[in-house]
């Protein structure tokens, strides 16, 4: 039986999935359904991501739907709704479900990446309000789906305390990635209360585009204190169809 997972042994941690971009990268595959809707090994790639959630004691589930939202499960799940997802970035959508993440921790997950229970454990008991978690073997995942890693890596630096000091940029130097940040975050509603509080600082139309590795440097900016979550094991990460067949031939070795 597996036991509800709790911030700092006080209220349960939730988990929001954003799931309302159609992935035009992923072409056919996403032609008439979201991207968490794709096989991956012959499971969609949605189910593996709730099994690992719920199998690191997160109970009380959250969908952001946008493209080809009626498609998407319902049941054990709370859904929010992006009806711009068309003209909006992630950060945009992840504001649909404002009011979970002013009320309880929670953890958030990009649709379109694979993970084990053993990295949402890792997240949620992380100190302070705002965590991301990072891939120690990105190099090797990177290897796998780019001839040059180097072509699509990002810079990602954390200093000896385990703050986040650079992520995003582009990277020229294998000494210049830590690791690599893997779409899953952490927020308290405290840590929530410093995002809005600094995107409504920005024009509309800036809210509307900004991406979650642009705030994440905003933040930083605004001295706002990011942990970072250093954790190996299974991850992946669905750009494209080739990034499905990659993951697809080192799953049958």
């Amino acid at each position: 039986m597996t036991t509800t997972t709790t911030y700092n042994g006080g209220a349960p941690v939730r988990a929001l999935i954003l799931a309302a971009g159609r992935g035009s990268r992923m072409g056919s595959l996403t032609a008439e359904q979201p991207k968490c809707l794709t096989p991956i090994d012959g499971r969609r790639l949605l189910d593996r991501q709730l099994d690992a959630l719920r199998g690191a004691g997160i109970t009380e589930l959250g969908l952001i739907k946008g493209y080809q939202g009626h498609l998407l499960p319902a049941e054990g799940l709370t859904h929010f709704e992006n009806p711009r997802w068309a003209s909006t970035q992630m950060v945009a959508t992840l504001r649909c479900a404002a009011p979970w993440l002013a009320s309880a921790p929670c953890i958030v997950s990009y649709s379109d990446i694979l993970y084990g229970s053993e990295v949402i454990t890792a997240l949620a008991a992380a100190p302070g309000g705002l965590a991301i978690s990072s891939h120690t073997g990105w190099r090797d995942i990177w290897s796998a789906r780019f001839a040059d890693p180097l072509s699509d890596a990002e810079t990602f630096r954390r200093a000896d305390d385990g703050r986040l000091l650079e992520i995003g940029g582009r990277a020229t130097s294998l000494d210049q990635i830590e690791g690599q940040y893997m779409g899953l975050l952490r927020f308290t509603p405290a840590a929530w209360a410093d995002v809005e509080a600094l995107l409504n600082t920005l024009p509309p139309e800036r809210q509307d585009r900004i991406d979650m590795t642009s705030l994440l440097n905003a933040l930083l900016g605004a001295g706002v204190r990011i942990e970072t979550v250093p954790v190996g094991g299974q991850w992946w990460e669905f750009d494209s169809e080739e990034d499905v067949r990659a993951f697809e031939r080192l799953a049958v070795r």
